[in-house]
């Protein structure tokens, strides 16, 4: 297994496509490969996640992390490993989840919204730490977390991140973030995707000049 940090090199963001169809796949996993985007996921309340997921692991898996978010229960972990997926992302942090994820070594990044979360998921064995909402997570928690959690622990900013409002999560020691509704709306097309991608990396790099 890659380690997680080598697919963060190109672009650390997590391409959340929720609402994607199987059949709308290799193109938009195209433009954002194009974009640099190395992790993707198809949450599993999308249409036929499983497919999607099959799919991008045949196209994509040697290039990218690919797997599910919003995986709930530990029954489906297996499920998107048959698949071939190779990362777990949850909304939650069930330890449950992190564990049977680590058990058929996943990469797993559960949610969590407080430290007694962020210590309980890391102790399961979580691989890094998806800080969600965002919205109602400023840059300050972002820090004041980086205080008391392990100094090698990877943070991730989820929910309502956009190109123009990545810096302050950056400069409080970020290591990434996940994006979806502002890259891809479900039904849209590869043109629209790419745009939004573009748009994505160019705040990205922006913040490292």
């Amino acid at each position: 297994m890659i380690e997680l940090r080598q697919y963060l090199k190109p672009l650390p963001l997590i391409a959340v496509l929720r609402g994607i169809t199987p059949e709308e796949v290799p193109a938009i996993a195209a433009v954002l490969f194009d974009a640099g985007f190395r992790i993707l996921e198809v949450p599993l309340n999308s249409p036929r996640p499983f497919e999607s997921i099959e799919r991008l692991a045949h196209d994509f898996g040697g290039h990218c992390l690919v797997g599910a978010g919003t995986v709930i229960m530990p029954s489906d972990v297996a499920r998107v490993r048959d698949s071939g997926g190779a990362l777990i992302v949850m909304p939650h942090g069930d330890t449950a989840v992190v564990r049977e994820a680590k058990r058929l070594q996943l990469t797993c990044i559960p949610g969590a919204a407080t430290p007694t979360e962020a210590f309980a998921a890391l102790a399961a064995g979580a691989d890094a730490l998806k800080m969600f909402p965002a919205e109602a997570l400023p840059p300050g928690a972002l820090k004041a977390w980086r205080a008391v959690l392990p100094n090698d622990t990877l943070l991730f900013a989820v929910g309502g991140i956009k190109p123009d409002n990545m810096a302050p999560y950056w400069t409080a020691s970020a290591n990434g973030f996940g994006t979806g509704s502002h890259l891809y709306k479900r039904g849209a097309d590869a043109g629209a995707v790419r745009s939004a991608a573009a748009a994505y990396a160019a705040g990205f790099r922006a913040l490292t000049r």
